[in-house]
C-alpha cells in the first residue's frame, strides 16, 4: 500500500523572521514536506532548479528579482511547479500582473495554516488557490469593466463590451460574440471559473456533467491560450467575461 502524498514545498520571502515563521507553520501540517526557503527570487530559481518542489509560496517584493518576475522564469523553465502568491498586498499592481505571470494562488499574510495549506492542495489539483477577499477582489474588477465597457465599448468583440457574453441580455437585444471563437458557453464556463467555481461546481451550476465541463474547459484553454486557471481568471477579467446569472 501507497502513503499519503506528500507534498514538497518551497518558500521565498525577503524578510527572515516572516520566511522562518512560514517554514514553521508549514512544518505542522500534515502531508507538506518543506524542501528550501529563498530570500530573494533569483535563490528561488535556483532552488526550484535543484528541488524541483511542487508549490512555491512566493512573495512579491523582494529584492534582485520581485516575486512575479520569478514567477514567470519558475512556470516557463519548470511547468511542473505550481506558484502561490503569499503576499502583504492584495492590490490590483501586485495582484493582476503576478496572475499573468502564471502564478495559481494568490493569498494574503493575514491568511492561517488552514487556509494555506487549502490553496496548497487547490493548486495540485488543477485549481485556482484565491483566498476569499482576492476572489472577491477580481469579482469587483470585473463588475467595474463589465460597467464601463457597456458604456464605451457594447458589442465590440474582444472588448470588456464582451462582459455579456454569458450573462443576462436584455430582451430584444443581441449577446456580443465572445472573443477569441469562444462559444456562448465556453464563455460562460470561463466566468464560472473566474468566479472561483471547481469543475464540480460548475458541472452543478450547469446542470451537465463533470466530463462535458472538462471538455468545455480544454476547448477555451486551446481558443485562448491560456495555460491554467489563474491565467484564464485573468484573461475572464480582461475580456470582461461573467459567469451564468444565478
Amino acid at each position: 500500500m501507497t502513503g499519503p502524498t506528500v507534498t514538497r514545498v518551497l518558500v521565498a520571502d525577503d524578510q527572515t523572521v516572516v520566511r522562518e515563521g512560514i517554514v514553521m507553520l508549514l512544518g505542522l501540517l500534515p502531508g507538506i514536506e518543506v524542501v528550501g526557503a529563498a530570500a530573494d527570487g533569483e535563490e528561488a530559481v535556483a532552488l526550484v532548479a535543484r528541488h524541483r518542489p511542487d508549490v512555491v509560496l512566493m512573495d512579491l517584493r523582494m529584492p534582485r528579482c520581485d516575486g512575479v518576475e520569478a514567477t514567470r522564469r519558475i512556470r516557463a523553465g519548470y511547468p511542473g511547479t505550481e506558484v502561490v502568491v503569499l503576499t502583504t498586498y492584495a492590490d490590483d499592481e501586485s495582484l493582476f500582473p503576478a496572475l499573468l505571470a502564471g502564478a495559481r494562488g494568490y493569498l494574503t499574510k493575514d491568511a492561517g495554516g488552514e487556509e494555506i495549506a487549502r490553496a496548497i492542495a487547490d493548486v495540485r489539483s488543477g485549481a485556482a488557490g484565491l483566498s476569499p477577499q482576492v476572489q472577491l477582489r477580481l469579482l469587483e474588477r470585473l463588475s467595474g469593466e463589465s460597467a464601463s465597457g457597456a458604456a464605451g465599448a457594447a458589442g465590440v468583440p474582444g472588448t470588456a463590451g464582451a462582459a455579456g457574453a454569458a450573462g443576462r441580455v436584455p430582451s430584444g437585444e443581441r449577446a456580443p460574440e465572445p472573443p477569441d471563437g469562444l462559444t456562448a458557453r465556453e464563455a460562460e464556463v470561463l466566468g464560472l471559473i473566474a468566479e472561483g467555481l471547481s469543475n464540480t461546481e460548475i458541472a452543478r451550476r450547469l446542470y451537465v456533467g463533470p466530463a462535458t465541463v472538462k471538455t468545455h474547459i480544454n476547448n477555451l484553454f486551446a481558443k485562448t491560450g491560456v495555460r491554467d486557471r489563474a491565467q484564464a481568471v485573468a484573461y475572464a477579467f480582461r475580456h470582461g467575461i461573467t459567469g451564468s446569472p444565478q
